[in-house]
């Protein structure tokens, strides 16, 4: 079964283009916020608390989130979500200065709360529809999506941001949420909400407790979380501000340097997909590392960068995708929301773990190639560390 194949299922096409537009305007923004904090003379330890805050939600609100997901419809909960994402970016366009970075990081601590719920639903959705290789094949969909939507956005946002401004990039991603809100409408499910009759405390606690008492799904989250170790916002716009500004604008540079590797991401899963297996998987990691080394190396030139960073890009999707699968699998589907959750919240605790680790390190003098040379070497540790899960968990 091929992608077409699989997008010929109508809730996975719909909600597809949902994705398809709801990203594009997420990243469309995303290079007017870190350029608009260049412009008002964010420190490195602002920038990087800017990026955590977009990753922040999902850790905290992880049980929550998992709850409310088990217990809405779907359809109605991403209604409100979609709402909540178009009123907080319209919002954005009321910080003018550096000293309302506070409001801004409110702002995105929420549009991202919302972001993190809209996206684990759909990804606890899914195996309660789908198996097998439709499942796969849609989880990879969805990482080439993001990954096509992370290039086009970024590049475009880089350039509207250059030449309309902050407040522009912001009231079009705004329309394109709403966009993604009207289609929305049009969805059908035929499946059968399951009902909870227990309290929202049982819940979290049968939640918990099953997640702690099935160590085979606590390493798969594990593993699954070393993927935020590519969490590399933060890097890319200190490499901007601090080495390329002299020879390309801030703006354009976050926004091409982003869209190289949005490519590599969205390109990878073609060749990557068909060849990685279980027992292949260390191999893969392996090669991520040596690619984000390889991109360590070339950073002494923007364009070298760009081939650096397309190299440090070409797995990332196929590993994300291939060990969100693994999870799923491995979930029984009445508990797929809440662990969903759970996974999402140590996936994003690594990011916003890797995003201070860059801000911190980069404001204490470390270099930005050994900064990278250090998130790169981590996925030679992931590597030995799925060889022990295998042994263990065959």
């Amino acid at each position: 079964m091929n992608y077409l194949e699989t997008l010929k299922h109508p809730v996975v096409a719909r909600l597809s283009l949902i994705q398809l537009i709801s990203y594009f305007g997420t990243w469309f923004s995303q290079v007017a916020i870190f350029s608009m904090l260049v412009a008002y003379g964010a420190d490195e330890i602002t920038i990087a608390l800017v990026a955590a805050m977009g990753m922040l939600p999902a850790v905290i609100l992880a049980p929550l989130i998992g709850i409310v997901i088990d217990r809405i419809p779907f359809k109605r909960l991403m209604m409100v979500l979609l709402m909540v994402e178009i009123v907080m970016t319209l919002s954005f366009m009321l910080i003018n200065t550096l000293e309302f970075v506070w409001i801004l990081m409110v702002l995105i601590f929420v549009r991202s709360s919302a972001a993190s719920m809209l996206f684990s639903a759909e990804m606890s959705l899914f195996p309660k529809l789908l198996k097998g290789e439709m499942l796969k094949n849609t989880n990879e969909i969805h990482s080439i999506i993001w990954s096509l939507c992370y290039a086009s956005g970024m590049a475009t946002g880089g350039l509207v941001t250059y030449y309309i401004g902050f407040d522009g990039a912001f009231l079009i991603d705004a329309l394109l949420y709403m966009i993604a809100l009207l289609i929305l409408l049009g969805l059908r499910l035929s499946m059968v909400q399951d009902t909870h009759h227990s309290s929202n405390w049982v819940m979290l606690k049968e939640g918990f407790v099953y997640f702690l008492s099935n160590r085979k799904i606590i390493h798969l989250v594990l593993l699954h979380a070393t993927l935020g170790l590519t969490s590399f916002d933060a890097l890319v716009t200190l490499l901007a501000d601090f080495s390329y500004k002299e020879l390309i604008a801030v703006p354009l540079a976050i926004g091409w340097m982003n869209a190289t590797r949005a490519i590599a991401l969205s390109v990878g899963p073609f060749f990557v997909s068909k060849i990685i297996q279980k027992n292949t998987l260390q191999w893969f990691f392996v090669m991520e590392g040596l690619g984000i080394i390889l991109w360590s190396q070339l950073q002494f030139g923007f364009y070298l960068g760009l081939i650096g960073l397309f190299a440090a890009g070409f797995f990332t999707t196929t590993l994300w995708s291939y060990t969100y699968l693994l999870i799923q699998e491995a979930i029984d589907p009445k508990m797929m929301g809440r662990i969903i959750s759970y996974n999402d919240m140590f996936f994003m605790l690594a990011n916003v773990l890797v995003a201070l680790f860059i801000g911190y390190s980069a404001k204490w003098g470390l270099s930005l190639q050994m900064i990278t040379v250090i998130l790169g070497t981590g996925f030679l540790g992931t590597a030995a560390y799925y060889a022990w899960f295998r042994r263990h968990y065959p």
